[in-house]
């Protein structure tokens, strides 16, 4: 018996959270990117990577890569490059030599220190359409969709 199309889901990508949720993503990390990339030769994963440290030093390559929930490939080669680039640093943890940390030089820490602002201020500018009362609400929200996402083997 053939299958009834107009029983068919139809997936409406405007009204698709998940999409929006990525293009929104997308676009204000784009935003945010404009006012570094150039300036200090930073891609947004770098950048990702940076900010984590510049938060929480001493972190592994996948303690970094499950806080940014970027694949392990993306924090790989922003890592090799900020290695390079000897805006990090990498030492040996003490107690498990097999697992590597990673923190800011003084070189990062520097950079670190110049995009904080400039990012803090995107995101008052990005907010400032929200009252007061729906950016309450809205971390709210952020915060039980996060708790969520375990139910899709993401996370948390």
């Amino acid at each position: 018996m053939p299958s009834n199309p107009a029983r068919k889901p139809r997936l409406d990508l405007d009204r698709f959270l998940p999409y929006r949720l990525s293009v929104l993503s997308n676009r204000v990390s784009s935003a945010i990117a404009r006012q570094y990339s150039d300036r200090f030769d930073l891609s947004i994963p770098e950048w990702r990577v940076m900010a984590v440290l510049g938060g929480q030093p001493d972190l592994s390559a996948r303690e970094v890569a499950e806080r940014t929930a970027m694949d392990k490939v993306q924090v790989s080669r922003a890592v090799d490059s900020l290695l390079r680039a000897r805006r990090i640093a990498r030492t040996p943890d003490t107690q498990d030599g097999r697992i590597l940390r990673l923190a800011l030089t003084a070189k990062g820490r520097a950079i670190y220190d110049e995009v904080v602002p400039l990012a803090l201020h995107l995101e008052y500018v990005f907010t400032s359409a929200l009252s007061p009362e729906e950016r309450g609400q809205f971390e709210s929200l952020m915060e039980k969709l996060t708790r969520q996402t375990h139910l899709l083997g993401g996370g948390r």
